[in-house]
């Protein structure tokens, strides 16, 4: 269940930064529920966050869909 969700979160991570091979996506089930914890060099937490966290937040919705798709829920952490 949760494979999908990493690796939507992992592609959108590497599409976005300029330093994929940094990108690194973990997940920790906790209660039935998902957290999706991604890492991403220094200078490209920018980029992942967005201009007013946009970005992220975006992000954030896409992963909260394809859980409910899934039947669970996921929570995105920019680490």
């Amino acid at each position: 269940k949760s494979r999908a969700m990493r690796e939507l979160i992992e592609y959108v991570a590497k599409s976005l930064v300029h330093d994929p091979d940094a990108v690194k996506v973990t997940e920790v089930e906790q209660d039935g529920n998902f957290i999706i914890q991604l890492e991403v060099a220094d200078e490209d937490k920018g980029r992942i966050i967005g201009k007013q966290g946009r970005v992220a937040q975006a992000m954030r919705v896409l992963l909260r869909v394809a859980a409910i798709k899934q039947g669970t829920r996921a929570m995105l952490e920019i680490l």
